[in-house]
């Protein structure tokens, strides 16, 4: 998978050093990874949310931060939507974000 882009997650763990490794770590596995739908998603991340609109919310460090992704599957891209504390999260529409 393409992963677009690395970018926000490195601006993300500049602020927030303790989510830098499990970052690190969930952008490797998504970008060799191959999702061809939402069960392969779960079958790595089972504690992943699946939402509408082809959102992916997966737990960062232990549930203290959520990345909500947009995944286009035919393309094989993952898009970031948001990344941010779980009381952040609670302030946004993931499905639409």
């Amino acid at each position: 998978m393409r992963v677009i882009s690395k970018k926000t997650l490195r601006e993300f763990w500049i602020n927030h050093k303790d989510a830098e490794q499990a970052l690190k770590s969930w952008y490797k596995e998504a970008s060799a990874a191959t999702w061809n739908n939402p069960m392969d998603i779960k079958m790595d991340y089972a504690r992943a949310s699946i939402l509408k609109n082809n959102r992916v919310v997966f737990r960062i460090r232990g549930n203290r931060y959520r990345l909500v992704v947009e995944i286009n599957y035919q393309r094989m891209g993952i898009f970031i939507r948001f990344i941010g504390t779980h009381e952040e999260y609670e302030n946004i529409d993931a499905v639409n974000i």
